[in-house]
């Protein structure tokens, strides 16, 4: 019987973004109740606000860090400004969601603007409390130089969607 394969690995988050991990702990992104599962649509128009990120199977004690980049920037075919950076979220306690954390960069809402990107909220743990300085810039960020330069290793949760421009009759 073959094997189903990942769907970050098809999705292509495992290697653009991101090295093979092993997922040990569970989180869940949601926008207006939408929950975001790997490789699904959201029309930029539902994705305005920051989603509700949520952290399940984290100890009292433990801390994680949110960052949300989008690996397919300005396009899918030349992402010549890969990785863009859309939020930053740090100290997010284990039991809680990320609206507890300490938010290093603010969310800005996906704008695609040619074909079809890929949202990629990526979770680690962190070893203790700490201080993240963000980038001086969104553009051309790295997921994995960021972690090595944090001391966060590689990531515990991983989930991505997929969001094109919405044309005025998509949105019908």
């Amino acid at each position: 019987m073959a094997r189903i394969p990942e769907p970050l690995v098809v999705g292509r988050v495992i290697g653009d973004v991101l090295d093979s991990f092993t997922p040990t702990t569970h989180m869940s992104v949601t926008y207006n109740a939408k929950l975001v599962c790997n490789g699904l649509e959201l029309f930029p128009s539902v994705v305005t606000a920051k989603p509700r990120v949520e952290i399940q199977g984290g100890e009292l004690r433990s801390f994680f860090t949110l960052v949300m980049i989008d690996p397919d920037c300005p396009g899918p075919s030349d992402p010549y400004l890969r990785e863009h950076l859309h939020w930053i979220v740090t100290d997010i306690p284990g039991t809680a969601d990320a609206a507890f954390g300490r938010e290093a960069l603010s969310y800005e809402m996906p704008r695609p603007n040619i074909g079809i990107h890929r949202f990629v909220f990526v979770l680690f743990k962190q070893k203790r409390r700490q201080s993240i300085n963000p980038p001086s810039s969104r553009d051309c960020f790295s997921t994995r130089s960021f972690a090595a330069e944090n001391d966060l290793g590689l990531p515990v949760a991983a989930v991505y969607f997929n969001a094109q421009r919405e044309t005025a009759a998509r949105r019908r």
